[in-house]
Order: C-alpha cells, then sequence, then structure tokens
C-alpha cells in the first residue's frame, strides 16, 4: 500500500491507474508482486474507483462520394509515421463548447499535434496537420486516416495533405468503429481528465492549458502504457526504438 501510496502522488492524474496499470507500474521500480494482491491493496485502500462512461463521440456532420479506406481497421504500424489517425472531439466549457483536433500515430498511440478553438471549421484541421508538418517534415508516403466530415473532405484539406505528400484515408460511411483507435483516445481523454475536472466550470483557456498538459507532459511521457513493453509511456517508446535502430 505504502508503494502503491507513492505511484499515486507521483502525478495527480495516476489516480487513473486501475490495478492492472499498477502493476506495471510497481513493476518498473522493481518491486515483483502478482495482480491479485495489488487489487486487493487497491481496493482496501479506496483506490478502485468505478467505471466512468464517455459520451457525446462525434459522428460527421455531412456524407460525400465514397473514397478508398485505406487503414480498414487495421490500427498497427511497424514504424513511426507511417499510419495517423485523426478527429474532432468538442468539449463543454463555461463560455462554450471547444473544439479538440488532435493527430495520432499509430505506431505507439503518440499524439504528435493538437489545435483546439472554439469552432470545427477546415482551418482547424488544416492547422493541426500544418503544425505536425511543422514537427516532423513532410511526411511523404504517411497515411492519414479521419471520418467523412465536410473538414476532411474539403479542397483546402486535400490540397494541403497533397502538398505535404500526405495519403488521405476516409472511413466508411457511418462507420464509427473505422476510427475506433482515435475515438479510444477522446475516451481515455474525457474519462480519466475532462470528466473530472468539470470543464462546463471552467473558461476554455482554462480548459486547454489542462488538455494540453494532460497530453503532451503526462499522457505522452508519463503515463504507463499496458500496450508497451515494460508498461512504457508512449514517447520512452518511441526514444527506445530509435536507440535500438541506431545500435543495429
Amino acid at each position: 500500500m505504502v508503494e502503491i501510496k507513492k505511484i499515486l502522488d507521483e502525478h495527480p492524474d495516476n489516480d487513473n491507474y486501475g490495478s492492472p496499470r499498477m502493476h506495471i507500474a510497481l513493476s518498473q521500480k522493481g518491486i515483483t508482486v502478482s495482480r491479485e494482491p495489488v487489487y486487493r491493496a487497491m481496493k482496501a485502500g479506496g483506490y478502485i474507483h468505478r467505471r466512468r462512461n464517455p459520451h457525446g463521440l462525434t459522428k460527421a456532420a455531412t456524407e460525400i462520394q465514397e473514397k478508398e479506406n485505406l487503414i480498414k481497421r487495421d490500427f498497427h504500424s511497424d514504424r513511426p509515421m507511417a499510419k495517423l489517425l485523426t478527429d474532432i472531439t468538442e468539449v463543454q466549457c463555461l463560455d462554450g463548447k471547444l473544439y479538440v483536433s488532435p493527430i495520432m500515430d499509430c505506431y505507439n498511440g503518440e499524439i504528435l499535434a493538437l489545435k483546439m478553438r472554439e469552432n470545427m471549421k477546415k482551418e482547424l484541421c488544416i492547422d493541426t496537420v500544418r503544425q505536425m508538418s511543422a514537427a516532423y517534415g513532410k511526411l511523404q508516403g504517411a497515411v492519414l486516416h479521419s471520418d467523412r466530415g465536410s473538414q476532411y473532405t474539403s479542397e483546402a484539406f486535400q490540397n494541403e495533405l497533397r502538398k505535404l505528400g500526405i495519403r488521405q484515408s476516409l472511413s466508411s460511411a457511418g462507420q464509427c468503429y473505422d476510427n475506433a483507435r482515435m475515438e479510444s483516445f477522446f475516451a481515455t481523454l474525457k474519462k480519466e481528465k475532462l470528466y473530472r475536472i468539470p470543464t462546463y466550470k471552467m473558461p476554455q483557456e482554462e480548459v486547454k492549458t489542462a488538455i494540453f498538459r494532460y497530453i503532451f507532459v503526462y499522457y505522452n511521457r508519463i503515463r504507463v502504457y499496458t500496450g508497451n513493453p515494460g508498461g512504457l509511456a508512449l514517447a520512452k517508446y518511441r526514444e527506445a526504438a530509435k536507440k535500438t535502430v541506431a545500435a543495429a
């Protein structure tokens, strides 16, 4: 219980950890214990929280003619910057709705770019792509997958992708599971952070700061990620992979 409390105290958002993630966090500190005692200790300490269900998943506002779905629900990638996902979610704030536009790398689940505004016009999505390009280059041949929202099917957005050498992939009409991994990230963001603040009592600028810090300080670099070897955080997994390639 003492070691569990230490981990929870390391970062305020660590209190989202369930027993599987806590088990990995303990092992990262060299503490060998099976999962069952971890669960019992967390339950006894009142650290097993009840499930917080996400709601309000976004849907495409309009539909245009079918285009090829290059991802086809295969969100696995063996190399960075090959398969990218994007979408928009809305957050209710004290002074109106805030629209959040991230880009995720399927290689390790890391969020590479993030833009937030009070509207969900195509410029929001275009500027998200430009932010990513400024940080990582043109990404020639990368695939960027999204739903069929009017922002993503606009001529301006598609021209931006062509200019950067990025291939576009679109979900099939009405198929939310075609971008399930991105939706899963939004669910995590909301249940671990946004539902707990709560955002509807906060101005947009304050919510923006909370989202930015959660994603780029905590989610990418600190949070235990159960899908990675040893539970490595997303950015640390990318850095470890780079070192392995360099050594080879």
